[in-house]
């Protein structure tokens, strides 16, 4: 049976995360992706107390959904590539709290976004620094058998997966993997999809699945809110060869409806649109 989860941010916001994980049941996934992204609300959950940590371990147990993995946005404010000494300091906090709230939770895999940095100038030092910092994240990921992946991102810095494998080149540890988004992979037409993921399968540790619109010359791309099957993924060729390649790992539906009025019925769109072509190559799903 194919693991199958949804993104914390496809769920309504303002609930508690038991009923996060009944809804998430309800819709017949197996986990949930937890979001910490780059805003106070989110970054306050690497600061949560011994109490309610417990609070969202009970909730897995309860439920039987698990949380697998988190997708710690964070960095774009805080890069671990930044300039500024400050910010860099800030980073390695928030990645060591990460892991440590990964590990308390059970969570395997923390998701990074592969930017070096996000909001200032890229350049030879920047890329430096994210790879030494990176270093440095990984040997504290390793001491908790907690898994780093880098996305695939929207982003030139790490927007195929040949580029992660020269970053892993530098870092040849098995608690640094990557964590590829179709759509991202899919939007720059330097990438060629399949060849990327062949190359990329022995580190692949899950699976995006999103639509996304291409880069061009006039258009800078759109990564985000795609409706699937208006895009330029081809998910049954992607799906196609990840089967071929015997890729047996989760796969997360990435959508953004958690202040949608209808959510469920959004992420119900998206399964009957995705779970015919996962069918189709073999994949078994609820």
């Amino acid at each position: 049976m194919t693991t199958f989860g949804i993104y914390e941010k496809a769920l309504p916001k303002n609930i508690s995360w038991k009923e996060r994980l009944l809804l998430a049941k309800k819709l017949n996934f197996d986990f949930v992706e937890m979001s910490i992204d780059e805003t106070d609300e989110r970054l306050k959950r690497l600061d949560w107390t011994d109490e309610e940590r417990k609070e969202v371990r009970d909730a897995i147990h309860e439920t039987k959904v698990n949380i697998l993995s988190i997708c710690l946005s964070g960095h774009r404010r805080f890069p671990l590539g930044s300039m500024d000494q400050e910010k860099r300091d800030t980073a390695l906090i928030i990645m060591e709290k990460a892991i440590a709230l990964a590990s308390d939770l059970g969570i395997r895999t923390i998701q990074l976004a592969g930017y070096d940095v996000y909001y200032e100038e890229k350049t030879v030092t920047s890329r430096a620094y994210f790879i030494e910092n990176l270093k440095k994240a990984v040997a504290m990921a390793a001491a908790k058998e907690v898994v780093l992946s880098i996305e695939i991102m929207d982003d030139p810095f790490i927007n195929s997966i040949s580029k992660f494998l020269k970053i892993k080149e530098q870092i040849p540890s098995p608690y640094l993997q990557v964590y590829p988004d179709l759509g991202n992979l899919s939007a720059w037409p330097e990438n060629d999809v399949g060849y990327e993921l062949e190359i990329g399968i022995d580190h692949i540790s899950a699976i995006h699945l999103k639509d996304t619109i291409a880069v061009t010359d006039k258009f800078p791309g759109k990564f985000k809110e795609v409706p699937f099957g208006s895009g330029c993924v081809d998910f049954l060729g992607c799906l196609k060869t990840l089967k071929r390649l015997e890729y047996n790992g989760p796969f997360l539906i990435e959508m953004w409806s958690e202040n949608s009025e209808a959510p469920e019925k959004e992420i119900e769109k998206a399964k009957t649109f995705l779970f015919p072509y996962l069918k189709e190559v073999g994949y078994v799903v609820k």
